[in-house]
């Protein structure tokens, strides 16, 4: 349980931070953009396979 609350938080973290560069920058394909987003679906995907773990 302890893993999945911390990897929610770091999803949330990483979700507000690339909102906050796309507000910043109006520019979806700039370089930190990219790098965030790509750190958000690797997030996304470890949280996902953390869940399917805990429903086997």
């Amino acid at each position: 349980m302890k893993e999945t609350k911390e990897m929610r938080r770091k999803i949330e973290d990483l979700r507000s931070y690339l909102y906050d560069l796309i507000r910043e920058n109006k520019n979806l394909v700039a370089a930190e953009v990219i790098f965030v987003s790509q750190e958000l679906d690797k997030a996304l995907n470890e949280y996902d396979m953390i869940i399917k773990k805990q429903i086997a």
